[in-house]
């Protein structure tokens, strides 16, 4: 990837620096901003304007760029003008007030109850292969908690602070709870349910065994590691978790936001508690929790159909 302007450089480390955003989230960033660096071309940064935004944003949708796209990459442009545009003494942020292209907001894809329980009904027996141990744990914490991979691949085994590191998130076995570090430095707290737990106390009695003694403390702390040591990257949780649901039949692909929009589709179902729902999954804004009010009625509409005996339709 081409070498992104000083200007943008900075701005990502303070994201890292002073707000943790998780690297992740910042790749996503830089990828964003090499979009606004490319169309911007010779232009210095600091003449763009929002005509120019609004051509950029043109372009890319004309080049085959899909509206969710383009709003990702806006608000990456829009952040990044709100540190940068005062200090490059700049009007105004030239992002502010553009809007990408609306796009249809479809609903996220879940598995059933039914299905949910076919991928985690796996529980390894005793003393099965470590890596069994630690993506039934993963699994089950996924499905429990509903959280970002991002925030599963950055837990540690328990709260640490040391020289030069201090723990983004953690897990806390004896009170039941995951504390996380999500989206905008928010932290929050979310209950592990009884099967999570169980399958987290089988993978810590096994994790010791992986842990190599000059290990950095990012690694030695992590809840999840991989065979080297070192803490689990998410490419490899999305592999193992698209294995797990290949083996156990399901007929559509499963990646970890699949178990995040579960999580959420089943509490919903069964607690009817929005609030409850938006603040265990982190959302800012309850609009964003409410799409999952459409998963919920999708469900009470096919058990009418299959349950009420007018529901049926004529031929």
């Amino acid at each position: 990837m081409t070498e992104l302007p000083a200007p943008m450089q900075q701005w990502l480390q303070h994201l890292a620096a002073n707000l943790r955003y998780s690297p992740h989230t910042l790749a996503g960033y830089r990828r964003d901003l090499a979009l606004l660096a490319e169309q911007a071309g010779s232009l210095p940064l600091d003449r763009v304007g929002q005509g120019h935004v609004r051509q950029y944003l043109a372009r890319l949708h004309a080049a085959g760029s899909s509206p969710r796209s383009l709003a990702r990459a806006l608000a990456a442009w829009r952040g990044f003008y709100a540190w940068w545009a005062p200090k490059a003494g700049m009007p105004a942020n030239p992002a502010s007030g553009v809007r990408a292209p609306k796009a249809a907001r479809g609903l996220p894809k879940a598995l059933s109850v039914e299905q949910a329980q076919v991928l985690l009904d796996h529980a390894p027996p005793q003393g099965a292969d470590p890596v069994a141990l630690r993506d039934q744990a993963m699994f089950e914490l996924f499905y429990s908690s509903g959280l970002r991979l991002s925030e599963l691949v950055g837990l540690d085994v328990r709260y640490a602070r040391e020289a030069g590191y201090e723990s983004r998130g953690w897990v806390d076995i004896d009170a039941a709870e995951v504390h996380v570090l999500g989206k905008g430095g928010k932290r929050r707290s979310v209950p592990v349910g009884a099967a999570a737990l169980a399958a987290l106390r089988a993978w810590l009695q096994a994790r010791a065994r992986w842990v190599p003694d000059s290990a950095a403390p990012q690694d030695a702390w992590a809840l999840f590691l991989g065979r080297r040591g070192r803490r689990i990257s998410p490419r490899v949780v999305q592999l193992q978790l698209a294995r797990r649901a290949r083996a156990a039949g399901l007929p559509t692909h499963v990646h970890p936001h699949v178990l995040r929009h579960s999580f959420a589709s089943h509490v919903l179902q069964s607690a009817q508690d929005l609030r409850a729902v938006q603040d265990m999954l982190g959302h800012a804004n309850i609009s964003t929790t409410q799409i999952y009010t459409r998963l919920d009625f999708q469900h009470l509409a096919q058990v009418y159909d299959q349950a009420h005996p007018r529901a049926g339709r004529k031929s």
